[in-house]
């Protein structure tokens, strides 16, 4: 039975995600960026924490780990590169090392670019992955500590991942992100309808997350640096994917 997955809004647009195992009973959190509405989603469904994944240091993911632990004795898994900016970890995570929920188990990934030690969680039987602020819809985090060739591996590797997989993001970006991508692609017709998606949700107050990796690799322009027509569209016809990505990066920070 896959996990249970649910949305749960925090601050002005960051996500949390709960995790649950219906059949073994455990749930766990992926990031914290507030204790107050994952303690009331979990209150709502009856459900007990057992474990805190986190992504990446940055405190509007982890804000409130303390609260939940001394609430739920959950323990804290977080990546070992990052262990001194992160809250107490019980387990230090490396890539490729196995995470489990209930009677699934996941697979961390090394997503760095964003910050260094930025991790993501994939559980593959479920189709989701857990890309906090690595990979977004239509979008990816800015480059604060790693560089363009760190964030373009970190992209590439999630851009493996089976086409149907869910992407749980960390913020609710997508409005931005899309009127940016509609510069770099604007006659791209899957782009243009996704765009007009997002905005209808927006309007509606519904998240644009999850989206399948599928259209994200249809629409994102951060995936789609390595294409020829993408780079024809910035002007540099046959660069390095990654060069392609870098100017894409920096034309989004100036947006």
């Amino acid at each position: 039975m896959p996990l249970e997955i649910v949305v749960v809004p925090c601050l002005s647009d960051n996500y949390a995600y709960l995790v649950h195992d219906p059949v073994a009973g455990a749930t766990a959190v992926v990031d914290t960026p507030d204790a107050a509405p994952i303690q009331a989603e979990l209150k709502a469904r009856g459900w007990k924490l057992t474990d805190i994944l986190l992504t990446h240091h940055h405190q509007d993911h982890i804000a409130g780990v303390a609260a939940l632990r001394r609430d739920y004795g959950a323990r804290v898994v977080g990546a070992a590169a990052d262990a001194q900016r992160l809250p107490p970890l019980d387990l230090a995570m490396r890539d490729g090392d196995g995470v489990v929920v209930g009677s699934e188990k996941g697979t961390v990934l090394d997503v760095s670019g964003h910050t260094l030690g930025h991790i993501a969680y994939h559980f593959p039987d479920s189709e989701a992955v857990f890309t906090g602020d690595s990979l977004m819809a239509l979008g990816c985090g800015r480059l604060f500590e790693g560089d363009a060739a760190t964030m373009w591996a970190s992209l590439s590797k999630l851009a493996a991942l089976p086409p149907s997989t869910q992407v749980y993001s960390g913020h609710e970006y997508a409005d931005a992100n899309a009127r940016f991508a509609l510069t770099v692609e604007r006659n791209n017709p899957a782009l243009q309808a996704r765009a007009a998606q997002i905005a209808a949700a927006r309007t509606e107050g519904r998240p644009n997350v999850p989206v399948r990796l599928s259209e994200e690799l249809a629409t994102n322009p951060f995936l789609r640096a390595k294409l020829a027509k993408v780079k024809q569209a910035i002007g540099q016809p046959g660069c390095a994917d990654v060069d392609a990505f870098a100017e894409i990066r920096a034309r989004k920070d100036r947006f």
